[in-house]
């Protein structure tokens, strides 16, 4: 069994992607299809599929099948309180956040090469 605040890290793994954060942001207004979720973030299809999968293994939310489709829905009123206190300490401690350099890549960080992107030669 994992420690609880590994598992509380992981938690919050969950929330650290802005993509996701879109997603379920989304969702706060209640039970959405792909294609709506696809329409409201300005995501790729592919990529809300991706990021619904990942919310669904962590039971962040929940689908159900409505004929050919499938709705998505915030699994526990407590995400959207979770949502809502992360947005209001945010208004009060946003300028320090932003100007927080431990949430940074480093400047000297090596960049990873997406797949399809050729090595560069060195001369």
């Amino acid at each position: 069994m994992k420690d609880h605040g590994d598992l509380m890290a992981k938690l919050f793994r969950g929330f650290g992607d802005v993509s996701r954060l879109r997603v379920l942001a989304c969702l706060r207004d209640g039970p959405q299809s792909v294609g709506a979720l696809v329409a409201r973030t300005r995501l790729t299809q592919p990529n809300v599929s991706m990021h619904l999968g990942c919310l669904a293994d962590c039971g962040l939310v929940t689908r159900e099948r409505r004929g050919r489709f499938v709705d998505y829905a915030l699994a526990d009123k407590r995400v959207v309180k979770l949502l809502d206190q992360a947005e209001e300490l945010l208004l009060e401690i946003d300028h320090r956040i932003e100007a927080c350099p431990r949430y940074e890549a480093p400047s000297g960080a090596k960049r990873r090469r997406s797949p399809r992107q050729p090595r560069r030669r060195r001369r």
